[in-house]
């Protein structure tokens, strides 16, 4: 992906295996976001292919890799403010008929079942992510950490194939990232959803994905199991500038 004279994405293979929770992970500016970006169409990479399941999807808008199954949070979180918790999931709801005006004038018993069926799994979804209590409170009211599990709730309104988090801990404390962490895992256990996350906190990722890739100055730089990465000298060099990392634990 170039911008300009800048290459930001350099000649990057990343794997996201199905049913997997996997990670991107690199230093500031080392290109993470923008191959996520890449990845759920905001950008079209200015070569390579985007693939799913086998099928090239690098000219397909964001509305429509969404439709193939492909869900994504933003690092700062996008509710809709004046919408309740519940009404921000209900919204995204797969092809509401109710979007149409005829449908709203004359067939308002075609999509009536539809409407409360989206009712339902919203109301699901949030008491799975611990969430129902608030349902109708304003969603500008919720604390950041509330606000990323709502994100995280509209992502899973469409039951994509993989769900790409950017980020999904800046700002939240400890106690509820570790409680974003067992729903993450929850999620990909009970439905086989795929997650692919960029994060920084290498503990974090550690607890999370069973394989990353890490990226630098726009490059692959590693791939493999968490435990085989973070041995890796030029990762230590790339995060740490030198020295062996000591896991706290």
């Amino acid at each position: 992906m170039r911008f300009g004279g800048l290459t930001a994405v350099d000649d990057v293979t990343i794997a996201i295996p199905a049913g997997r929770i996997t990670g991107l992970i690199g230093p500031n500016g080392a290109g993470k976001s923008t191959a996520f970006n890449i990845l759920a169409g905001l950008l079209r990479p200015t070569s390579g292919r985007v693939m799913l399941d086998g099928d090239d999807i690098t000219a397909l808008a964001p509305h429509q890799r969404a439709g193939r199954g492909i869900a994504r949070t933003f690092q700062l979180s996008h509710e809709f403010g004046r919408l309740t918790a519940l009404e921000n999931l209900m919204v995204s709801a797969a092809q509401p008929r109710g979007e149409s005006v005829f449908n709203v004038l004359l067939r308002r018993g075609a999509y009536t079942p539809e409407e409360r069926a989206a009712h339902d799994k919203a109301r699901r979804l949030l008491d799975l992510l611990e969430l129902d209590k608030l349902r109708g409170a304003l969603a500008a009211t919720l604390s950041g950490g509330q606000k990323k599990l709502l994100e995280l709730g509209r992502a899973l309104m469409r039951d994509p194939k993989v769900v790409l988090l950017d980020e999904i801990g800046a700002g939240v404390n400890r106690s509820l990232l570790q409680r974003l962490a067992d729903k993450i895992r929850q999620i990909n256990a009970d439905a086989g959803t795929t997650f692919c996350l960029i994060e920084h906190d290498l503990d974090y990722v550690s607890r999370l994905c069973s394989e990353v890739t890490v990226m630098a100055q726009g490059r692959v730089l590693a791939q493999g199991s968490v435990a085989d990465v973070r041995a890796d000298e030029r990762v230590i060099e790339a995060y740490f500038g030198g020295g062996r990392y000591e896991d706290p634990r």
